[in-house]
């Protein structure tokens, strides 16, 4: 049994899990406050929340954990439940996506962990220590691109999978017949986008482009597949999932980080700018940089965005996850080939 911790923030976590989730089966038991989606192979623990109601006073335990509020009936029943879930289920391994308390607590009661990994800074005593304990950390980002000033502790313990998204393996749709080149707009659902006055005088300063936006200021696309598979351009913000998107489609990109805990979005931007794969922008630009950017950006080869997602992610993150249950069953690894 292998269980699968999927953090209720944003949709990022959700869409991970389920990606690897296919590819390890009906022994996967997800621990989420999440509704079960569709698709998910196996069973599904519905966990309290730990942040309805509000939380006051110290929730970092001294600056040590992330989420830790003093006497909350939310975050007791929510541990409760995984402890109990622990005990019943024996699980081979736990994969936590992410919560530096349920790592702990997983491990504390005997379980190997698999942290997910996140760029940006995560020198905090919190991040220090899920990692430190980690039996095995999953980066959703090629080797040859790493997190600057990770200890190599940390790296030895890696499987680095490239990127991976919903997306990969789908056959792409047949271009749409039309004069004008289009602009698709990204936003997600984390907040912090631009504004509909922002993208208005975006797409008035370029007038040979049309722009469609999906999520922020626009219309949320429980499906955007086709939708990227069609632009000339997409622009987006530097999530995970986002970018693993725009690599699915292969799709040339501008990529404007927005502000996240612990600088995650504007690390991944540095790397894709250190790489050339996407035209980043630290803001959003201004009205009369659009279609010199947009113009620039188009001519860029979509194809490069296999060295960022090769198309196998989601397998060589399964299989990672099923060595590591093996290797503390075992004692033996077949460790994971870097990308």
């Amino acid at each position: 049994m292998i269980g699968y911790y999927v953090h209720h923030q944003g949709r990022g976590h959700l869409h991970r899990a389920l990606c690897v989730a296919r590819h390890l089966g009906a022994g996967v038991t997800a621990l989420s406050s999440l509704p079960r989606p569709a698709g998910w192979p196996g069973a599904w623990v519905a966990l309290p929340r730990d942040d309805v109601p509000e939380a006051a006073g110290d929730t970092t335990a001294n600056g040590r954990l992330h989420w830790a509020p003093h006497h909350h009936p939310g975050l007791r029943g929510r541990m409760a439940a995984v402890a109990r879930w622990i005990e019943a289920a024996a699980p081979a391994v736990l994969v936590a996506d992410v919560s530096v308390e349920v790592a702990l607590l997983a491990r504390l009661l005997g379980v190997p962990t698999i942290v997910a990994a996140m760029r940006g800074d995560r020198g905090d005593p919190a991040h220090r220590l899920a990692y430190d304990a980690a039996d095995g950390l999953l980066a959703p980002w090629p080797a040859h691109l790493p997190e600057p000033g990770w200890p190599a502790a940390w790296t030895a313990k890696t499987c680095h999978t490239g990127a991976f998204s919903r997306f990969d393996g789908r056959p792409r749709p047949a271009p749409p017949a039309r004069t004008r080149r289009r602009a698709v707009l990204l936003a997600g659902a984390g907040g912090g986008g631009p504004t509909s006055a922002q993208v208005c005088r975006a797409r008035r300063a370029a007038p040979g482009w049309d722009f469609a936006a999906l999520g922020g200021p626009g219309p949320w696309c429980g499906d955007p597949w086709p939708v990227l598979c069609a632009a000339d351009v997409v622009v987006t913000h530097a999530g995970q999932n986002a970018v693993a998107e725009c690599a699915a489609a292969a799709r040339p990109a501008v990529v404007i980080p927005q502000d996240r805990p612990h600088g995650e979005q504007r690390a991944t931007a540095a790397a894709l700018r250190g790489a050339g794969l996407a035209d980043v922008r630290d803001r959003w630009p201004e009205p009369a940089e659009w279609p010199g950017l947009l113009d620039a950006a188009a001519g860029r080869d979509g194809a490069r965005w296999r060295e960022w997602a090769p198309g196998d992610g989601a397998a060589r993150a399964a299989a990672f996850v099923r060595e590591v249950a093996a290797r503390h069953d075992a004692r033996e690894a077949a460790p994971c080939a870097p990308l």
